[in-house]
């Protein structure tokens, strides 16, 4: 096993009901509560009318434009598995298409993640499995090989480890490690349990209490 071609098949991911503690909670929310820097940046955006993703990651890193290692992670994946695809950010060959994302929605693939590019968009928003992308583009990859699965890989901005816990909607997507996954979940609903009790209250009469906003929002009202 050399470093740059490996395969770590065994990790910890998140126990199922760990997961569960985010459903239902907007993306917007949780990262209010993880310091404002913990999603991917706004290039890595939903190809497929699907947008949320609740799932564990299972990370994989390739050579730029090269998805070989992809196609053996298609079969070591489990139910709920997110497939992590670092491709890079390559622009010029696609990671994924049609066929390699209804493969892994048939898996129980809870969702694919490419930093880079995919194709056969107009078959991919018919699926029901969200999948994530830079873009567009119809060159397919190459398949020679090299790479690793199972290691933290940078996507977007942020550093995602295999196990984390993916999450998104419209708005974007975070991971989250296990260990600090109870706490936060408890801190990001209470903060949308109270927005929503709020925006109800501006919907009812048209008035708001802007301290009662900023103290969710964990900023203090400047002072004179």
């Amino acid at each position: 096993m050399k470093i740059g071609n490996r395969s770590f098949e065994k990790f910890q991911r998140a126990p199922k009901e760990l997961i569960e503690l985010f459903r239902g909670i907007p993306i917007a929310n949780i990262a209010d509560n993880m310091g404002r820097i913990s999603c991917v940046d706004q290039g890595i955006k939903p190809m497929s009318k699907a947008c949320r993703i609740l799932g564990t990651a299972f990370t994989v890193k390739e050579p730029a434009g090269d998805n070989l290692l992809f196609h053996k992670a298609l079969d070591m994946l489990q139910e709920g598995d997110v497939l992590i695809i670092d491709g890079n950010g390559c622009m010029e060959r696609s990671q994924c298409g049609e066929i390699m994302s209804t493969y892994a929605y048939k898996k129980g693939c809870a969702g694919i993640v490419v930093d880079g590019v995919i194709r056969d968009i107009e078959g991919i928003q018919k699926l029901a499995i969200p999948v994530y992308a830079r873009g567009v583009q119809a060159n397919g990859p190459l398949k020679n090989g090299l790479g690793e699965i199972g290691v933290p890989v940078p996507i977007g901005g942020i550093v995602i480890y295999p196990g984390d816990i993916i999450v998104s909607d419209a708005d974007g997507l975070l991971a989250i490690r296990p260990y600090e996954a109870e706490e936060l979940a408890k801190k990001a609903r209470t903060t949308f349990e109270s927005e929503t009790k709020l925006l109800e209250q501006i919907r009812a009469t048209g008035v708001w209490n802007r301290k009662v906003f900023l103290s969710l929002i964990h900023i203090s009202e400047p002072t004179r």
